[in-house]
């Protein structure tokens, strides 16, 4: 058994999907305590500011602890903050390349594994009207670069490297390489 430090949804839809055993506990903690610029650097520090703040709430549980960002090679494209910001975020990706990145850390049966992932994705130009309605969906919400590559973003994706679970939050073939195969479904 699991505990998904993470409020996210999609992350233990993951889980669930790769039949892992979980429960879903947060502890806080403040990434905009995070003073990076470079995607890798801010997801790895985020990722572990969380784990090491669950390792003292759950000290005796396996634990996994993640955060995700999204770069178009120039910054880092966060949660938007309300609907303006989610279309200057999902404008800077249309018809460009942009890297998803996940890290995480795992403390399973007293042993602790960090790793970052990455997905690349090359997106076609997104349709304006379509843009506009995914906006007023608010499916974007608390979507780190407002991103969604298993919905709206989908139908534009011109090419792809990588795991789609990175994209999504938690590289689930990693994970289960972490925690071997034997422990899911």
């Amino acid at each position: 058994m699991l505990i998904l430090c993470s409020g996210s949804k999609t992350r233990a839809e993951l889980l669930k999907k790769a039949g892992i055993k979980f429960v879903q506990k947060s502890c806080k903690f403040d990434e905009e305590s995070v003073k990076s610029n470079d995607p890798y650097e801010f997801v790895s520090i985020a990722s572990l500011g969380k784990f090491r703040e669950c390792v003292k709430c759950f000290e005796n549980e396996n634990i996994i602890a993640a955060d995700t960002v999204v770069t178009d090679g120039k910054q880092i494209l966060r949660k938007a903050k309300n609907e303006e910001d989610a279309k200057r975020i999902l404008l800077a990706q249309s018809g460009k390349e942009i890297k998803i990145v996940t890290s995480m850390w795992v403390k399973y049966e007293r042993r602790i594994f960090g790793r970052t992932d990455e997905t690349v994705y090359e997106f076609e130009e997104f349709d304006k009207k379509d843009l506009d309605n995914y906006l007023k969906s608010g499916e974007w919400r608390g979507k780190a670069g407002a991103c969604m590559v298993e919905g709206f973003c989908k139908k534009y994706i011109k090419n792809v490297q990588g795991y789609e679970t990175t994209a999504m939050g938690l590289c689930v073939e990693e994970l289960l390489k972490i925690i071997g195969e034997q422990n899911a479904h």
